[in-house]
């Protein structure tokens, strides 16, 4: 027998070492090689969920950390010919980017398991500007599209950004208009990229709609969501070989953390998502600005296609009045930078500044629309006078020359006035600087008859502070009442009540009596519970009594009351008409809270 007792010992004791054998460690999984631009996982697994406390090595400089550390936890159970075996483990994984060039060695990382410090091994990653060298990280995904999981790589063919321009090769001031395009076949959330100052262009952006809408472009047989992220129409103010500049665009990719039990995600309040930052490169893009040709001596610096028209207000007019003359310049080019047309007026018309009122919009094709220009003269004196033509010289892109248009001429017949010209600042909107002394009857007043001083005076004087005083004792006493919480909610226990009972008295008009029952009942013990500032945990016939009585409810009320939490409780499983019984138990809860509604009430006067 002591035999058996001895082997029984020294098996449990080979168990017992057996577990212990199992030792807790920490393991980590990460790439390699990475390449710069690339996002990669560190995992690190614990064979046991019991870890106290973890913490990661110092990530290098050349590696940046975009998030984690997420926790996933898995366990097993296993039963082989009655024999039941378990294991657990917790993983802690972070989401890394390969910021530059190098070899770089992430420390060790410690955790406190079973009340030990473990420490797993340190581990290196190189990272290499060619991407194709780069080991794939675990768990990338292979479609084109779509949510991808954590850490898997973003390429070139993944993201990009196409700049183009509807010409590459134009005149100065000839309009471009520059559109960027973004490609995707990953979850794009948020992209940011501004134009810079560009040398030798003068940029006007297209508004485009916040609200980006995404379609389908196949580009070498696969099929991408594209957007027109934006447009710039731009002049050219230089000659020679213009560069737009390359710009880094930052954008935000959604991926999809495999590894985070969906439970445990709901419950932690982590979603499952992982935001990874990546950059986008738009290429450079070269311009080739051709000079114009010789210009002529009244080039007006347009260049586009345009038209110009002129209409004056009147033929007819008598010296010393106004005569407005109107030329339009409309088309499509550089309407905002040319130069005002020049109109030759006779010499005995006196001019003023001329007015003008932009009607153009920013297009596709460039600036369109209309300038005009509104010129203002007063003849001086009578007589026949000629307005010549309005000349507009431009070059033309459709014809790729030199191109003159006009207006037609005016007749003006200038009758004589009634040599009043005092008026003409009036037509330029002026104001004489000095006026005319004001003439007429001066009214003279009593050194006694002022306000200042007076009983009115001293009166709206003090009104502000008496009202301010008022204003003050009812603003503190209400703000003592809205503090005294007890008495608020007795004050709302009546409305809150009623509407309760109604409610009720909606289930018992549509027959469901089980639901008007329990309606009834919260009623009835929320009202006192309100009314008594009784805790809920507190609330009994006995202690209901009690309290009534105290607030000096008659024995008859505290009987009714009772009686109705009977008849509620009660009548709910009475046979016969179900239809009375609920009258019945509903005129019983509306007497019994009216009648300690009266009571309190009455208490108060």
């Amino acid at each position: 027998m002591n035999r058996y007792f001895k082997f029984f010992v020294f098996f449990l004791l080979l168990v017992v070492c057996s577990n212990k054998a199992v030792a807790q460690r920490v393991t980590v999984e990460v790439p390699t090689k990475v390449s710069v631009g690339e996002n990669f996982r560190l995992s690190y697994i614990v064979n046991t969920q019991d870890v106290e406390d973890f913490r990661a090595g110092n990530i290098p400089s050349g590696i940046e950390v975009i998030a984690g550390p997420y926790t996933s936890r898995q366990s097993s159970y296993q039963m082989v010919n009655g024999h039941t075996s378990s294991s657990s483990s917790i993983t802690f994984t972070y989401t890394l980017y390969a910021t530059k060039q190098g070899t770089y060695t992430i420390p060790a990382a410690n955790a406190i398991i079973n009340g030990r410090k473990i420490a797993s091994r340190s581990v290196l990653v190189t990272v290499v500007s060619n991407a194709h060298g780069a080991n794939r990280v675990a768990g990338q995904s292979g479609d084109d599209a779509g949510l991808r999981s954590t850490g898997s790589h973003i390429s070139g063919n993944d993201l990009f950004i196409r700049v183009s321009a509807n010409k590459q090769r134009v005149h100065e001031q000839e309009p471009i208009m520059l559109t960027y395009k973004v490609y995707t076949l990953v979850e794009l959330t948020q992209l940011k990229g501004d134009m810079p100052e560009l040398t030798g262009f003068h940029t006007q952006e297209v508004k485009l709609p916040q609200q980006k809408s995404f379609h389908v472009e196949r580009v070498n047989g696969r099929a991408y969501r594209c957007v027109t992220w934006s447009q710039y129409v731009m002049y050219p103010q230089m000659t020679g070989k213009l560069t737009i500049p390359s710009i880094t665009f930052k954008g935000i990719v959604v991926q999809q953390n495999r590894n985070v039990d969906p439970f445990e995600a709901f419950f932690n309040g982590g979603s499952g998502y992982v935001e990874v930052k990546k950059e986008i490169k738009a290429p450079s893009l070269t311009i080739q600005v051709d000079p114009l040709p010789n210009r002529p001596l009244n080039f007006s610096g347009g260049v586009g296609i345009f038209n110009i028209s002129a209409q004056l207000d009147k033929k007819e007019v008598k010296s010393g009045e106004p005569l407005n003359l109107r030329v339009v310049v409309g088309g499509i080019g550089n309407l905002k930078l040319i130069k005002q047309p020049e109109v030759v007026f006779p010499k005995d018309f006196e001019k003023y500044d001329v007015k003008i009122t932009d009607k153009t919009h920013l297009t596709a094709n460039g600036v369109e629309g209309n300038i005009i220009y509104d010129f203002l003269v007063v003849p001086q004196n009578q007589g026949e006078y000629k307005i010549p033509e309005v000349a507009f010289t431009y070059y033309d892109t459709s014809i790729h020359s030199y191109k003159t248009i006009k207006t037609q001429s005016f007749h003006i017949a200038v009758a004589k006035g009634n040599g009043n010209h005092n008026s003409e600042a009036d037509y330029s909107q002026k104001d004489n600087d000095i006026h005319d002394l004001m003439e007429g009857d001066i009214g003279q007043r009593s050194l006694n008859d002022f306000f200042f001083g007076s009983v009115a005076y001293y009166m709206l004087l003090l009104l502000p502070m008496v009202t301010f005083v008022i204003l003050l004792i009812v603003f503190r006493k209400r703000t003592l009442e809205m503090t005294d919480m007890v008495k608020q909610r007795g004050r709302r226990a009546n409305k809150v009540a009623v509407k309760r009972l109604r409610y009720a008295n909606k289930l018992m008009q549509e027959g469901k009596s089980n639901d008007f029952y329990d309606e009834v009942l919260r009623t009835l013990w929320g009202y006192v519970g309100d009314k008594l500032n009784m805790p809920v945990e507190k609330i009994s016939r006995d202690n209901i009594s009690d309290n009534l009585s105290a607030h000096s409810v008659d024995i008859h009320t505290i009987h009714t009351f009772i009686e109705a939490l009977d008849e509620c409780e009660f009548e709910r499983y009475a046979p016969g008409d179900v239809t009375g019984n609920m009258n019945k138990t509903f005129e019983s809860a509306i007497i019994a809270i009216t009648e300690i509604e009266r009571i309190f009430n009455k208490r108060k006067y």
